[in-house]
């Protein structure tokens, strides 16, 4: 009986490092993104939803969603010109 328990616990701690090892070797291989948005609009919401559900982090990306200031009067301006 003594045998059978010292096995099963080897068993249970090889299962259990080589998820941690498998665990910190896809955590070390993100890439970190930086992604800018000008205001926070539901048009942006996909990429939240996407964020949550892990979709970002299954295909090795580390997103940062970052609010940046918008366009300026002055800039806004001549970009409306330029589509006149």
């Amino acid at each position: 009986m003594r045998k059978i328990i010292i096995s099963c616990s080897v068993f249970v701690i090889l299962i259990v490092a080589a998820f941690f090892l498998i665990h910190n070797r896809k955590s070390s291989n993100f890439k970190k993104v930086r992604l800018a948005e000008v205001t926070h609009s539901v048009f942006y919401a996909p990429q939240y939803v996407a964020k949550e559900l892990g979709y970002f982090e299954e295909e090795g990306i580390d997103l940062e969603i970052i609010l940046t200031s918008g366009v300026k009067k002055n800039d806004n301006k001549f970009l409306c010109l330029c589509f006149l």
